[in-house]
């Protein structure tokens, strides 16, 4: 991923919403405060236009993958399922170091973490 140009990296709603809640549940002092700040700079500039919505052709997707994942005794979280269905939606490759999680999902998965 380091070799991608960052204006054609994108984060969706639903990342967003994961990190904001996780910084929310931190104990209160200067570092929670520094990494809230770190994480607004991260959502204002450096994804700026570049965080997709969960919208209506999202919401079709994730009816497919989450009762198809869970028909197959393979069940998977909600804000999982919607951030593969806004990946597949879009046609674009999902970046994880959470690769199992998001298997048979049908989208292209990149582990950042094992790359070369």
């Amino acid at each position: 991923m380091s070799r991608q140009p960052m204006m054609t990296l994108f984060i969706t709603a639903i990342t967003q919403a994961e990190i904001l809640y996780g910084l929310a549940l931190l104990p209160k002092g200067r570092r929670r405060d520094l990494l809230i700040v770190a994480a607004r700079g991260m959502f204002e500039e450096d994804f700026s236009g570049r965080i997709l919505p969960f919208d209506g052709e999202a919401a079709r997707v994730y009816a497919e993958i989450a009762s198809r994942r869970r028909q197959a005794g393979e069940p998977i979280s909600q804000f999982d399922a919607q951030i593969a269905a806004i990946t597949q939606s879009r046609g674009a490759s999902l970046a994880t170091r959470n690769t199992r999680d998001f298997l048979n999902c049908g989208v292209t998965l990149i582990n950042p973490w094992n790359e070369g």
